[in-house]
């Protein structure tokens, strides 16, 4: 008889990934943070169990993307009020606020559950190349 292996908590052991975003595609990028935060490299991938990585995007304003997407593409959010919905550009938003690009690609890729917004939390990006996880990275 097979027993079906589910990892215990003592055996998660998150590692700390350093991801260079300067000169990426975005769906290729964030695929591969979605997969890392996941956990789905490594050979105990369990689903249903967060023991994913955590991960840092550094340089997230140098990113390209394809076609003419920079104008085209567009972020709405809505503040709950009549008349609240507001909307930025792929190009704008990658200027002001380019962690929000990423973030929102890979929470697409993501399980909309309680699952998904824990696993979230250990993504860590940022504009340019300083970041402080510096000592959690050298372990």
């Amino acid at each position: 008889m097979y027993k079906s292996y589910y990892p215990k908590a003592a055996e998660i052991k998150p590692e700390w990934v350093v991801i260079d975003a300067a000169g990426q595609t975005l769906g290729r990028i964030t695929s591969q943070v979605a997969a890392l935060l996941l956990g789905k490299h490594k050979p105990t991938f369990t689903p249903g169990v967060p023991m994913g990585d955590y991960v840092v995007v550094i340089n997230a304003a140098h990113i390209t993307v394809t076609g003419d997407r920079l104008n085209d593409k567009m972020y709405h959010h809505h503040s709950n009020y009549p008349g609240g919905l507001k909307s930025i550009t792929l190009r704008d938003q990658l200027n002001t606020r380019p962690d929000r690009v990423i973030r929102s690609a890979v929470w697409g890729m993501l399980p909309h559950n309680k699952m998904g917004r824990e696993i979230i939390k250990r993504l860590k990006i940022y504009g340019g190349s300083e970041h402080p996880h510096a000592a959690q990275v050298g372990k």
